[in-house]
């Protein structure tokens, strides 16, 4: 059954055939492409990607930590706030590139082998304190790849879950390694605390120490005037040994020469025993030597005596050992003097010469007892000179180096006061400083914070991840898409609508009618299939969005609007431009589409797109308002005015023109 509307470029007439392909067009359109772009998450279980994990386990603490098979389990797991997941396999190297070639797999995700170490590098790091192990530190990769023939969005869609997958195994990673060092403070503020009670003790002890060093200097004082004084008699004692070891030296020349003359006359005696004259000679000679040698060796025990007495005084300085010595000789000295004041008076009593008969052995008694005497004394001059060299000798020696070791502890002493005093000051110092220091851990302790385990687990979540949004971004594409899509295909359905029919009537130039009505008559078949598109459009988007009742009468209402405006408008554009106009048509859907997508438009383009009839319509099927309705109605009065415009322009011709067509 034919129409009276008039086909475009050709004289058949138009069907309901037709007519009803223009209709169902823009639902037809509208519904494939919602229903393959909408909620593409909910259907990623047809997508397969393979998963090649070359990750080398670390061990840390003596823990083994395979962050790659970690990482592949979650991806495999998925989300608990996804209904769906992508069909993941694993794989091997070789496998995944020959999937990916012949189509098997949309994606690839390999985790490279050093994962593990680069992941856990930060921590790690901390863990040894920094220094040139932060340098080490590194960024954990992963390699998500699709072939090159993949579709549109598959890279997206991969890429997002794999990125969503690293940043979730980052902030575990980082929620540890944070919670670790949360109760790092905790740790350090303990043990700065006990550090500051060790310096608060220090700084006591430091305290007493001080006071005990500064009570020195008077001790050591006193040792050094001691000591000077027993330097000083030491010396002195040194000078008196000294003189006494020549004293007894001169003591044993005497006895030597005692003992030489008594040993002498013992000989001579002996010689001298014949011969009466030569016996009177001998005697006198005896009797004479024997008074010397009485005298002699009672001056001799005189002195021995005296020595022995000045020996045996408390304050002599001798030692006990050469006094004994001394008094023997002294007593030696005695019986010498005994024998020699005997000999010495028998010699020189008159009544010897009666005793001539017996002069013999007289002589021979008195030589063995003046020999005996010179022994003796010969005895007590080695005796004295032995004395003299060992004992009183190096009793001086002594006595000089202990003047020497006296003198050296008075100047020690003296510096020992010296520096106990520094030492005081320093002492002090040191205890001021010290207990500086403990209040100054004892801030640093209060200032640090502390941190039980759960706190600091629950304070590291926060921290890893301090900014959370409430977006729920559960496709690729976002709320607006439904809008646009809506837009553009009743854009195309009343740019369809001009393809079939004609803009005006082929009669314009000889038909009565009036502009505006030959304007109204072509524009009204195709305001109602835009307005029944709209409508078509409407249900269709329900069926898929689920829209509560208002917003999908307002969502309608906008399309209908949309639905007859653009009628208009693309009436306008093939009345002023014939075919063109067409093309332009396809042009503004197509700019349409391209600045509705993304934000990332240039400029300029940009705001070819917000001029665009479409614009309006866009806006207001996301949200109704008066704005973009008015908007629509203005783009279509315009476009009618214009159209009618057109039509008058084509009722005006030429005689000659009239004439050719003739």
């Amino acid at each position: 059954m034919t129409l009276p509307i008039e086909r475009a470029r050709s004289r058949k007439p138009i069907t309901w055939l037709t007519i009803l392909g223009v209709l169902l067009l823009p639902a037809a359109v509208g519904g494939i492409l919602v229903a393959a772009l909408q909620n593409p998450t909910e259907r990623l279980d047809s997508m397969t990607a393979a998963i090649v994990n070359l990750d080398e386990p670390v061990t840390i603490d003596g823990q083994l930590t395979p962050l790659g098979r970690q990482l592949a389990s979650g991806l495999v797991e998925g989300s608990d706030d996804l209904d769906s997941n992508l069909t993941w396999v694993i794989s091997n190297e070789d496998d995944a590139k020959e999937g990916l070639a012949d189509g098997t797999y949309q994606a690839v995700i390999t985790i490279p082998e050093d994962f593990s170490k680069a992941a856990t590098s930060a921590g790690t790091a901390i863990a040894d304190g920094g220094g040139s192990a932060s340098d080490d530190a590194e960024k954990a990769t992963i390699q998500v790849t699709t072939p090159p023939d993949g579709l549109v969005a598959d890279d997206l869609i991969t890429g997002q879950i794999a990125s969503v997958a690293a940043s979730s195994m980052g902030s575990m990673l980082s929620e540890a390694t944070m919670g670790n060092v949360l109760v790092g403070y905790t740790t350090l503020g303990d043990q700065i605390g006990e550090a500051a009670d060790g310096a608060v003790k220090l700084a006591s002890g430091a305290r007493d120490a001080a006071t005990g060093a500064a009570a020195i200097p008077d001790g050591a004082t006193k040792l050094a005037t001691g000591a000077t004084g027993l330097s000083t008699g030491a010396s002195e004692l040194s000078t008196g040994i000294t003189t006494m070891a020549g004293s007894t030296r001169q003591l044993a020349g005497g006895a030597t020469q005692l003992g030489s003359g008594l040993l002498s006359g013992a000989t001579q005696l002996e010689q001298n025993t014949t011969g009466v004259t030569a016996l009177v000679g001998g005697i006198q000679t005896a009797a004479g030597s024997a008074k010397t040698a009485s005298t002699g060796s009672a001056t001799l025990a005189g002195d021995l005596g005296a020595l022995a007495v000045d020996c045996a005084k408390p304050d002599s300085g001798v030692p006990t050992a050469v006094c004994d010595r001394i008094t023997a000789a002294a007593t030696s000295a005695g019986d010498v003097v005994t024998s020699a004041g005997t000999a010495s008076a028998i010699l020189n009593d008159p009544q010897t010469a009666g005793g001539v008969a017996a002069l013999p052995g007289t002589f021979s008694t008195l030589a063995t007892q003046m020999r005996t005497a010179g022994t003796g004394a010969s005895s007590i001059a080695a005796g004295l000179n032995q004395l003299a060299t060992d004992g009183l000798d190096k009793s001086a020696a002594g006595a000089t180096q202990l003047s020497d070791g006296a003198s050296q502890l008075s100047d020690g002493a003296t510096q020992l006061a010296s520096g106990a005093g520094e030492l005081a000051t320093g002492l002090d110092t040191l205890a001021t400083g010290t207990g500086d220091l403990a209040g100054g851990l004892r801030t640093a302790s209060d200032s640090l914070p502390s941190f039980s385990d759960g706190e600091s687990k629950s304070l590291a979540t926060v921290m890893v991840d301090p900014v959370k949004t409430n977006a729920e971004a559960t496709t690729i594409f976002g709320p607006t898409a439904i809008p646009l899509l809506a837009a553009v295909v009743l854009w195309f359905g009343g740019l369809a609508s001009f393809i079939v029919m004609r803009a005006h009537t082929a009669r314009t130039l000889t038909s009565r009618r009036s502009s505006a009505a030959l304007a109204l008559r072509s524009f009204a078949p195709a305001a109602l299939i835009g307005a029944g598109q709209g409508v078509l459009v409407a249900l269709i988007v329900q069926i898929v969005a689920s829209y509560d009742a208002g917003t999908w009468w307002a969502f309608a209402g906008t399309a209908v609007l949309a639905g007859v405006a653009f009628a208009a408008v693309n009436q306008a554009l093939v009345a002023v431009f014939g075919g063109i106009g067409r093309w332009v048509g396809a042009l503004i859907g197509v700019l349409a589409v391209a600045t509705g997508l993304i934000s990332t438009v240039p400029d300029w383009l940009a705001s070819i797109g917000a001029a665009l009839p479409t614009a309006p319509a866009f806006t207001g099927l996301i949200a109704a308002n008066g704005s973009a309705a008015a908007g629509l109605i203005v783009w279509g009065v315009l476009s009618l005015v214009v159209t009618t415009l057109v039509i008058t322009l084509r009722r005006t011709t030429s005689a000659k023109t009239v004439l050719a067509t003739a």
